[in-house]
C-alpha cells in the first residue's frame, strides 16, 4: 500500500476514534418542535419548544430568516456530560394586552433550525415547522354521578374568531385533571375519569382542561370545573 494512502487511513481512523468522523449536519436531534399554545379560557398565547437529543452541550435556534432567537450552553459538569431533553414555555401574554398580530409577527410561520454541538464536538441539527393554524378551544362540560366523572367536549373544526383563517386538522385531544392525563384520538368526544382517581380528589370543586391538538402542532386549551360531594 502506498505511503500516502496509509497516512490518509491513519488520519481517518484517528478521527473516528475521537468522534469527529461524522460529517457536519449528519447527527440529528431525535425530536425538535416549536408550537403555539393558546388558552381560550384565559385568552393568552405563547410559543413553546420541545427538544431531545443525546449529549449536546450547546444549542441555538434560528427563525426562518436565519436570526438566532434562543441560545443556551451547559457549564461546569454539563460541559463534559452534556444534556438530553429540553422543554420550555415562552411567556403567555394576554391578547387583551398584546394583539395577536404582534405576537405572530414575532414568531413567523416557517422552518426553524436547531443547531447544537455534542460533548465530542459533533454538530447536531434538526428543523421544525411553526404553524399559525390554531384550533378553536373545545366547548366542554362535565357530568358527575357519585364517583363517576365524565368530561365531554364538542369536536373542533375551525380557528378561533380573529385568528388566521387556516384549515384546522385536529389530530387528537388531551384531557388533564390534576395529575391524571390522557391523550385521545381526534374522533373522541368524551372520557371517563378513573373512579380511583376521582375518589382521591376529595370533596369540592376541581379544575380540568381539554386541549385540541392541530396537525401543525398548535394546541388550544379550554378550562372547566366539576364538583364532587
Amino acid at each position: 500500500m502506498p505511503r500516502h494512502i496509509r497516512s490518509i487511513l491513519v488520519i481517518l481512523l484517528a478521527a473516528a476514534a475521537l468522534g469527529f468522523a461524522t460529517p457536519a449536519g449528519a447527527a440529528k436531534f431525535s425530536e425538535a418542535r416549536i408550537y403555539i399554545e393558546f388558552n381560550r379560557s384565559a385568552n393568552d398565547l405563547g410559543f413553546h419548544v420541545v427538544l431531545d437529543g443525546e449529549d449536546w452541550k450547546s444549542l441555538r435556534i434560528l427563525n426562518p430568516k436565519g436570526t438566532s432567537i434562543f441560545e443556551v450552553a451547559g457549564k461546569g459538569g454539563y460541559t463534559h456530560l452534556g444534556l438530553t431533553e429540553l422543554f420550555f414555555e415562552g411567556a403567555e401574554p394576554s391578547l387583551d394586552d398584546v394583539p395577536l398580530g404582534v405576537l405572530l409577527a414575532l414568531f413567523p410561520e416557517g422552518r426553524y433550525t436547531f443547531i447544537g454541538v455534542t460533548v465530542t464536538g459533533v454538530r447536531i441539527t434538526a428543523t421544525a415547522t411553526l404553524s399559525h393554524a390554531v384550533p378553536e378551544g373545545p366547548v366542554v362540560s362535565a357530568e358527575v354521578d357519585d364517583d363517576t366523572v365524565i368530561i365531554r367536549w364538542d369536536p373542533v373544526t375551525a380557528a378561533p374568531p380573529g385568528f388566521p383563517d387556516d384549515d384546522v386538522d385536529i389530530v387528537g385531544y388531551q384531557v388533564i385533571v390534576g395529575s391524571f392525563q390522557v391523550t385521545l384520538p381526534a374522533s373522541s368526544t368524551e372520557v371517563t375519569v378513573p373512579r380511583q382517581f376521582v375518589e382521591s380528589l376529595g370533596r369540592g370543586e376541581h379544575d380540568f382542561e381539554v386541549l385540541a391538538i392541530e396537525a401543525g402542532g398548535a394546541q388550544t386549551i379550554t378550562e372547566g370545573t366539576f364538583e364532587t360531594d
